[in-house]
Order: C-alpha cells, then sequence, then structure tokens
C-alpha cells in the first residue's frame, strides 16, 4: 500500500503532522497479526487525521442556552440512545458523522467551560462503571481529567478521589476539574499524586467503584511522535507497559469493597496491554469475576464497531471512517463479597 509520509490537510496555517515511520511498521506488523483483514481499515484512520471524529460532552454545570439547537442544525446529534442499561439524564454527548473539530474553549479562572472535547469512545469506560448518586469512586490514573469530568456528569458521589502520579499531568487534571466543576461539588473531590501501584495498600476497600483508565501505548499519538528517537524509545519500554498494567490492576482490586466493581481501559489496539492484562489478573486474583458487557455493546452498536470474537466482559472499539472512534479496550470486573 502506498501511504505518504507528509499528510496533505493544512489546517488553520498548523505545521503538518508527520507519521513516524518506526511507530508504523511495528503497528503493522504487530496489529496485521493480531486483528487480521480489519487491521488495514484501522490503519487508514489511524493514519489520517483529516477523518478524526470529535465528539462534545455537554457540562450540566454550565448550560447554554442555544447550544444544543445550534449543535443540530450543524449535523449533531446525541451519541447515546436511551436503551443503554446505564445512560443518566444529564450526560449530553452529542456526535456527528462527519470529521472536522468544535472550537475549543480556553481555560479561564472562575468560569466553568460549557462542553469537553473528547473522542466518544472514551465515554464507555465511565457508561460501563454505572457510578450511582453518593457511592465512594476512585480514578486511579486521571489526567486529563475527561474521564473524571464525565463521572460527576453521571453522578455525584459520596466521595470522589482522583489520582495521577505525573506531576504535570496532574497539574492539567487540577485544570480540568476546575474549569468544569463547580465549588460546592470540588469539595468533595480528592486530587492526589499518589504512586497507582500503592493505592490498594494505602486505602483498602475503600470504593465502591475504580476506574482503572491506564497509561498506555497511545495509538493515535504515538503514530506522530515529533521525536524519531523518543518513539524508537517508547516502542522498546512498550513491553514494561503491562507488567505496570496488571500491578495497577491488583492495586485498584485491592482498594474496592467487596461487592464494589471496576472498569479497565487503554486507547491502544494491543492485544498484550488488553486482554492478556485482564486475563492474567482473572487467573492470578481468584476473588474478581468478568462482569457481561454485552448489553451496553448492543445499545452503542450504531455509533461504534468493536471487534468481534471477544469475551463478554471485554470491549474493543475499532477507528473507521464514519466511525472515527477509538481505540477503546474497556473490561470490567467484579470484587466477590466477602462470604
Amino acid at each position: 500500500f502506498f501511504l505518504p509520509l507528509k499528510l496533505e490537510n493544512k489546517t488553520r496555517g498548523k505545521p503538518q503532522k508527520q507519521i513516524c515511520q518506526a511507530v508504523l511498521d511495528h503497528f503493522e506488523k504487530q496489529y496485521t497479526a493480531e486483528l487480521g483483514d480489519a487491521w488495514s481499515r484501522v490503519r487508514d484512520v489511524l493514519t489520517s487525521p483529516q477523518c478524526w471524529q470529535h465528539a462534545l460532552l455537554l457540562n450540566r454545570f454550565s448550560q447554554c442556552p442555544g447550544l444544543e439547537s445550534s449543535l443540530g442544525v450543524q449535523g449533531y446529534h446525541p451519541a447515546f440512545p436511551a436503551a443503554l442499561p446505564y445512560l443518566p439524564a444529564a450526560l449530553k454527548c452529542y456526535i456527528r458523522r462527519t470529521p472536522g473539530r468544535f472550537p475549543a474553549q480556553k481555560h479561564q479562572a472562575g468560569r466553568l467551560k460549557e462542553y469537553y472535547l473528547l473522542n466518544a469512545a472514551s465515554l464507555l469506560p465511565v457508561l460501563a462503571l454505572e457510578v450511582k448518586d453518593g457511592e465512594d469512586v476512585l480514578d486511579l490514573c486521571a489526567a486529563p481529567g475527561g474521564k473524571s469530568v464525565a463521572i460527576l456528569q453521571c453522578a455525584c458521589p459520596g466521595h470522589f478521589h482522583c489520582n495521577e502520579y505525573d506531576d504535570l499531568r496532574s497539574r492539567w487534571l487540577e485544570q480540568t476539574i476546575e474549569s468544569f466543576i463547580p465549588n460546592p461539588l470540588i469539595n468533595l473531590i480528592m486530587v492526589s499524586k499518589l504512586d497507582g501501584r500503592e493505592i490498594g495498600d494505602l486505602k483498602p476497600e475503600l470504593y465502591d467503584k475504580v476506574l482503572v483508565d491506564a497509561p498506555c501505548s497511545n495509538d493515535r499519538s504515538w503514530l506522530f511522535s515529533a521525536d524519531p528517537q523518543q518513539a524508537v524509545l517508547r516502542l522498546m519500554q512498550r513491553k514494561e507497559l503491562s507488567s505496570l498494567q496488571f500491578q495497577l490492576l491488583r492495586s485498584a482490586i485491592k482498594a474496592l469493597r467487596p461487592g464494589g466493581s471496576l472498569v479497565y481501559s487503554t486507547c491502544t489496539l494491543s492485544k498484550a496491554e488488553n486482554t492478556d492484562v485482564i486475563n492474567l489478573i482473572l487467573s492470578s486474583c481468584r476473588n474478581v469475576m468478568p462482569v457481561d458487557l454485552s448489553e451496553m455493546a448492543r445499545g452503542v452498536s450504531q455509533e461504534f464497531t468493536f471487534l468481534g470474537g471477544m469475551q463478554q466482559h471485554e470491549l474493543l472499539v475499532l477507528p473507521e471512517e464514519g466511525r472515527a472512534w477509538g481505540p477503546m479496550y474497556v473490561a470490567k470486573l467484579r470484587k466477590m463479597s466477602s462470604t
């Protein structure tokens, strides 16, 4: 196949994104083996930012009169059907079939933003988590904060712990929360910079729900690594990610109350960081069981393309033209009640 290394689209005078050949070669080998024929369709989307789509998550704490009708005029429609097993009325996400990006809103101290731009597939882990009012919730790897904001669109937790180990990303997380969440509710949120691998020991059996949106090989951004040397280093270190992800999951299970549930998510297609990690947890932690996600998958199948042949407790969203959401892997587990 022919792939121009320099992409043709020029948007708003920004320099063109360039594909990192080392990463593409690596993905080509791995994902042809793992995804088969589906990889060529996925590759066409991932390597063409001009066909990427963006969704708008509306902020229920800063409603803008006329925004929804304006979105309707521009071809946007609600992303999720009411038939989903869990869809709080306050969660409003708008998408459209055609590419293009709605203008982003700048951070302004003391002023809440009206919407958050995101990949619509990144809301699936939040919908799978099914947070209810009053529950104690941990977002273990929370930066940049989009999923934390989405959780707060769904419910008002009794206590909400947002953790981010990386210093720079932690500041980004705090700014996101400040941009979307009003003062009384911010008091319910604790932002920490703990090592996620240690939280289970520090806060055992404290949470009803835990989200582990794990550090992963971010396929979309890695393909456009500006620094080829950094890209090669990332690819060398890629094998170590699954070990980190396993440790974060094990910590999350310790932090869960018996009967509580956790959702694990990544934005990579890599089987080693997705199914293999979950299988290892299920075989090594006797106190967790898989939770079926097939009803949610059926509910959103109009908007998302899923890889076939997955187990019932996991989903992998494959980007395709016109439905350029993902990659997004989602798996759900429940901690057994003590007998």
